[in-house]
């Protein structure tokens, strides 16, 4: 008996032994409000630890949380988890298109699906099976978790929109590759970002924008462009849940299970949160006195029909770094989860 509790006792210190406890810090450079930065307190961070416990491990995260910029701003997500700045944290690569253009993908391929959480899940897929996508995260020492993203894309202007040749000549704000998106439409895009364009607007800098209504609607964007028109240019990711890579590979097995699923998770969760937003604010428009009308669907298709080879310019200008792969498997998911793109990219 004596030999039996000393043997018991043995397993039971050498198990508390190995127990650790990480210090890790979660943070963004922008605020909680906003779904895929408060999912990672309310989700990531709130649920490991019970994660950890409920299958039986003894390790535990100690978790620090600074977001709002509080080390960092927007433009340096990416080298804030890279060099340790952060353990982990939302990178938003939307604005990373030279180290990880791979992950700017979607953006090169509007008018495939308006489903956000469709969008993303096949984007974690892509990240696990297509080794292009997965050495971009590894290039800047950070290990990918799960993807984020905003909702499609619609028209918001100062004028009514009633058909394409309304927006000939027109200035739109478009930033980045969605400048793209208009081009060929006879619009002339302007460069800004949500918090500059209402001021934009109002001071006749734009007449209109190509923007989420997530991000148009908290920004009172309706006050100077009343008229929302409905086009569904596509779903998009813009970043996603990242960890230092040497920060990971010093955590235990039971750590690296429960945050990778998370990932997962995370990404699911802020998804649906944002779609949600979306249809509410998509209701209350008219309440603020907005115009809300759809494109007549003639002129959609000939929106999508007369965009330039998007796909194309983008998987030939990054012809080394895997891009044709990429967009291959990408459209390939697409069909297969019965998505029903109006541009397959692949046959353009």
């Amino acid at each position: 008996m004596k030999r039996m509790l000393a043997a018991i006792a043995a397993v039971a210190f050498s198990a508390a032994a190995q127990a650790e406890t990480y210090n890790l810090t979660m943070a963004s450079s922008h605020p909680t409000v906003l779904p895929w930065v408060g999912q990672l307190s309310t989700l990531v961070v709130g649920e490991s630890n019970k994660r950890l416990e409920a299958m039986g491990s003894e390790d535990r995260i100690e978790w620090t949380e600074a977001y709002g910029g509080s080390l960092y701003g927007f433009k340096d997500t990416l080298e804030a988890v890279g060099d340790g700045l952060t353990d982990a944290g939302w990178v938003g690569t939307l604005w990373e298109g030279s180290k990880m253009p791979l992950q700017n993908m979607t953006y090169f391929t509007p008018f495939v699906s308006d489903d956000l959480v469709a969008t993303l899940k096949i984007m974690n897929q892509l990240h696990r099976e297509v080794p292009a996508l997965q050495k971009a995260w590894d290039n800047q020492n950070v290990v990918f978790l799960g993807a984020s993203g905003v909702e499609t894309y619609h028209l918001l202007t100062n004028f009514p929109v009633n058909s394409l040749k309304d927006l000939e000549g027109r200035k739109i704000l478009a930033p980045g590759p969605s400048a793209n998106w208009i081009k060929h439409l006879g619009a002339v895009p302007v460069n800004g970002a949500l918090p500059t364009y209402y001021n934009q607007i109002q001071t006749g800098v734009a007449d209109g924008m190509v923007v989420i209504l997530t991000g148009a609607f908290p920004n009172k964007h309706y006050e100077v462009a009343p008229y929302v028109t409905l086009v569904g240019i596509g779903a998009q990711m813009t970043g996603g849940l990242g960890i230092n890579k040497d920060v990971w590979d010093g955590l235990s097995d039971d750590v690296k299970k429960v945050l990778t699923e998370l990932g997962d998770e995370y990404t699911v969760a802020h998804a649906e949160e944002v779609m949600a937003r979306y249809d509410t604010f998509l209701s209350k428009l008219p309440e603020v006195g907005a115009t809300v009308t759809t494109l007549p669907a003639e002129d959609i298709a000939a929106w999508a029909d007369g965009l330039p080879n998007l796909a194309e310019d983008w998987s030939d200008a990054n012809a080394g770094k895997g891009a044709q792969e990429a967009l291959e498997a990408y459209m390939a998911k697409v069909r297969d989860a019965g998505l029903e793109p109006r541009i397959d990219w692949t046959q353009r």
